[in-house]
């Protein structure tokens, strides 16, 4: 009797450390498809932490970067040696070459302002650090520029509208029109989009992009801008609806990146970025998030095709350290809208990395 009850007890024990083994293993997976995409994990909740493979590239190495986002001259250097960490799972780590081969003979488009460029001219960096002997053609021709990697012929575009929505010249002057995306032909036969809008929509005097606003019939000198935000940004939705199959193209939309003009924010003893050298501590900002993303997420809400959302807004506003603030290459003032490259925008790339592939 007494050998049964310890045959038995041992087959239990055993079960139960198979058992383990199997949950420990089911754990391990789910960790590694976070970052595939293939498991529910939040990637935009987390903190920085000091990472010293970092920077993925050098700005001396990449030849696709404007003045405007280079910040070699910068003295201090720890704000490049900082990765995004997760709460919850890990960030896939970016590997060129597998995106290369991943997107071979596709054409990928960025889609906006001045971000989208910073963004695009991170992805071309990070690409062209796995493959520096790659050959490349770079064009620009108005609005759509262009990055080819010859022998993978990926081609990465940037299509420059600050509004998305349509701006028309007219007697009266340049109108704003809400309800209007003539320009979006030009978006056509991509293989993936990546949108974004916001950092003009609040630009007034000589800095506004227009004279006059219209939605519908009404035409006016000036709307509240969060109102005029969320119809530009409706008739885009509208327009994805209609002229994107999302089975043959994927799209994004990149979320809204602050800006640190206001120290007071951050209960920083700077009045702006300037002078910023490390991210700020833990995983929200003070203020929280601004009411344009809550905008971006409600209209995202309500569209019937899946566009996935880049939600960069709380990990970029931890960053007020990586701006160009005085350092640009353009010495043109202290830019705390934009991002050094590298920097940031590496990060936003490598969420669009972990999301489609």
């Amino acid at each position: 009797m007494g050998s049964h009850l310890r045959a038995m007890a041992f087959l239990i024990l055993q079960t139960m450390i198979y058992l383990l083994m199997f949950m420990q293993m089911c754990v391990s997976q789910q960790v590694k498809n976070v970052t595939n995409g293939k498991t529910k994990c939040n990637l935009f909740q987390g903190k920085w932490v000091v990472d010293s493979t970092f920077p993925l590239y050098q700005s001396s190495r990449c030849p696709f970067i404007d003045d405007q986002f280079n910040c070699g001259a910068r003295p201090d250097k720890l704000y490049l040696k900082y990765s995004w960490k997760p709460n919850s799972c890990n960030l896939k780590r970016f590997d060129g070459k597998r995106l290369l081969a991943k997107w071979q003979g596709k054409k990928i488009m960025f889609v906006g302002d001045s971000l989208s460029r910073n963004q695009w001219q991170s992805l071309a960096c990070m690409i062209y650090a796995s493959v520096p002997n790659a050959k490349t053609t770079v064009t620009n021709r108005g609005a759509l520029s262009s990055i080819i990697f010859q022998e993978y012929g990926v081609t990465l575009f940037l299509y420059r509208t600050p509004y998305l929505v349509d701006i028309v010249q007219e007697k009266i002057g340049q109108v704003l029109k809400l309800d209007s995306i003539k320009q979006g032909d030009a978006w056509r036969g991509m293989d993936m989009l990546i949108f974004n809008t916001w950092h003009w929509w609040t630009h007034i005097g000589s800095s506004q992009g227009w004279d006059f606003i219209q939605y519908g019939s009404t035409i006016a000198k000036n709307m509240d801008r969060w109102d005029a935000f969320s119809k530009g940004l409706t008739t885009w939705a509208r327009w994805v609806e209609l002229n994107v199959n999302t089975t043959k193209t994927k799209v994004a939309f990149q979320g809204i990146s602050p800006t640190h003009y206001s120290g007071k924010e951050w209960s920083s003893t700077s009045s702006n970025c300037l002078g910023e050298k490390q991210p700020l501590s833990g995983s929200s900002y003070p203020t929280g998030q601004p009411k344009e993303a809550n905008i971006v997420k409600k209209v995202l809400s309500g569209m019937k095709k899946k566009v996935y959302l880049i939600d960069i807004t709380t990990l970029s506003q931890l960053r007020t350290d990586a701006h160009p603030s005085t350092y640009s290459a353009t010495k043109s003032g202290n830019d705390c809208s934009h991002w050094c490259l590298p920097g940031l925008p590496d990060t936003w790339n490598q969420l669009l990395y972990a999301a489609f592939t």
